[in-house]
């Protein structure tokens, strides 16, 4: 009776370790800094756990009793979804050959938290692949994010829709007067919009105007596409604007993106 309990004490301390071990393990994950040297090995062992794990499901058909039309209304979706991911990662790759000012890499996107899916998501290129920290991240349809933290095999890209308030980008307004410069500081998840506050009424913006990064500051390339103004509001002091942005990405859908290199000199 005595070694049966001891047996089961031994294997609840060690089931409330391993609980404890996958807590901390997920809140550093999330944590906005750089990863450990043991948590990047991590990381890159649980996207290739994930990979094998989620094979099953996305290579075989699992509702095998549904009738034959059914079937092929979802393997006609199937087909569809498939085609629209090709054309995208055509486009990725016509994309590299126009930025010539930069070695570019074509990534695919691994994984993204439902809890934070405007944050950030994961890629499957990492420091083998070249990639650094804070290296540009597109696709065929405008400026997405920076590269925020590395991994040997693997990257997490934040985007320039998280909530962080520290994340911001210089950004550049095609005007009819000329450009105006700003820095684009939020998102409204609501209207699924980009904002700049603070903008000086005379500021002559109106609907449909261009957006691309500026350059200045020197962390972003200059001209890369953003979007186009949707809307503009004043405060109720009518001392300032906020400039509301459609983004040329639809960031719900997002498989392949490009990360710029700097080209060695």
């Amino acid at each position: 009776m005595y070694k049966k309990n001891k047996k089961k004490h031994k294997f609840i301390v060690i089931f409330i370790s391993c609980i404890a071990i996958f807590v901390l393990l997920f809140i550093s994950f999330m944590l906005d800094r750089d990863y450990t040297v043991v948590e990047s090995v991590g990381k890159d062992i649980a996207m290739f756990v994930e990979k094998i794990i989620m094979y099953p499901f996305t290579a075989l058909n699992t509702s095998k009793n549904e009738d034959l039309s059914k079937s092929y209304t979802i393997q006609k979706n199937v087909n569809t979804s498939l085609e629209e991911e090709i054309q995208e990662l055509k486009k990725a790759l016509e994309l590299e050959k126009t930025l010539t000012e930069y070695d570019t890499v074509t990534a695919t996107v691994l994984s993204r938290n439902k809890s934070y899916w405007f944050n950030t998501l994961t890629i499957d290129k990492g420091k083998k692949d070249g990639i650094s920290k804070n290296m540009i991240v597109v696709t065929k349809d405008g400026f997405v994010g920076k590269i925020n933290r590395v991994n040997r095999n693997s990257s997490e890209v934040k985007l320039i829709t998280s909530d962080d308030v520290n994340y911001k980008v210089a950004i550049s307004i095609n005007t009819d007067s000329g450009d105006t410069n700003a820095i684009l500081n939020g998102y409204d998840r609501k209207n699924k919009l980009l904002m700049i506050g603070g903008v000086d009424k005379t500021f002559s913006i109106k609907e449909g105007d261009k957006v691309l990064t500026s350059g200045l500051g020197g962390k972003e390339p200059r001209g890369i596409y953003i979007g186009r103004v949707k809307k503009i509001k004043s405060d109720k002091y009518n001392l300032s604007k906020t400039v509301y942005i459609e983004a040329g990405q639809d960031f719900n859908k997002i498989h392949y993106l490009t990360v710029l290199k700097e080209k060695a000199s």
